[in-house]
């Protein structure tokens, strides 16, 4: 396997980018990571796809090993989709499978309703395309934790104090049932954490996965799912915050679309669940490629 990596101009800085490549001539697959503010770190065994075509892993600009500019107007929505298409330019993908994970599916919808030529297929995974009906999710979430651990989080939220020890000690109960399963969790994802930008989190999303104040709160692209007209694929874990209702819901929106539930996966199905997780991936993937779909 070939590694290329380097660092790709955009709208406010320089992002980093990793094209891992057997030579094997199939569309390559570009992974869009989740956050806001996250990075590739986490995605990056996701590299084994290479097997059968190219993957490509980049880290949005000011997180992971991108620039970090100090310019907050920078963190919005419609930068990240202008990000994404220079990238593709620059990197020369005129054809392209797209796979995104959490906040990467909000930004892969937002890029698909830009109408982008070459995009051959799209995989939403773990989706959230609908911050609103991902809040809702949430409250319901929240209410399957034990009482005390409900009392602290909406007393540090009414309170104002999200940054204290007590309500990130509560997050960390929901998130081990929501968002890893995975115990012990495993220790190269607490390295990782030195590759995230929590201050884009805060400024897009807000304080946690489910108190959601940032400039995304309002998103929701839902009523027009319809145009995305490619093959598509869903898929979320049984007990995933992108819950398998809302995800089969957006599914059922999306004209060429599959669904598939990992039956053992909360948030993060491609460690939960990874060699199961790849194969679906590679199925759909490769049934594009031949037209199967």
């Amino acid at each position: 396997m070939t590694v290329q990596e380097g660092f790709v101009p955009v709208t406010g800085g320089k992002v980093w980018y990793q094209i891992h490549d057997t030579g094997v001539n199939r569309t390559p697959v570009i992974v869009l990571h989740g956050g806001p503010g996250s990075s590739h770190y986490a995605m990056q065994g996701l590299r084994i796809l290479a097997e059968n075509r190219p993957v490509i892993f980049y880290d949005q600009l000011g997180c992971g090993k991108s620039e970090r500019p100090t310019n907050q107007s920078l963190w919005r929505i419609d930068r990240f989709v202008e990000e994404f298409a220079q990238i593709r330019k620059a990197l020369s993908l005129d054809e392209v499978h797209i796979l995104g994970h959490s906040w990467g599916t909000t930004l892969a919808a937002a890029y698909m309703l830009t109408n982008p030529t070459g995009v051959k297929s799209v995989i939403f995974s773990s989706p959230c395309l609908s911050a609103p009906r991902w809040a809702e999710d949430q409250k319901r979430n929240r209410e399957h934790l034990p009482e005390e651990v409900q009392a602290v989080l909406a007393e540090c939220e009414e309170a104002g104090t999200t940054d204290s020890e007590a309500y990130k000690k509560a997050t960390a109960e929901f998130n081990k049932r929501f968002v890893c399963r995975m115990d012990p969790m495993p220790e190269f994802l607490k390295e990782g954490a030195q590759y995230k930008n929590p201050e884009i989190y805060n400024i897009m999303w807000g304080p946690s996965e489910f108190h959601v104040t940032g400039n995304l709160k309002d998103f929701d692209c839902t009523s027009r799912l319809k145009e995305i007209s490619v093959p598509t694929l869903y898929t979320c874990g049984r007990f995933d915050e992108a819950t398998p209702e809302s995800t089969e819901y957006f599914s059922s929106l999306t004209p060429n679309s599959k669904f598939h539930v990992f039956e053992n996966s909360a948030h993060m199905p491609y460690l939960e669940e990874r060699e199961e997780f790849v194969r679906v991936v590679n199925e759909f993937l490769t049934g594009v490629d031949e037209s199967k779909l």
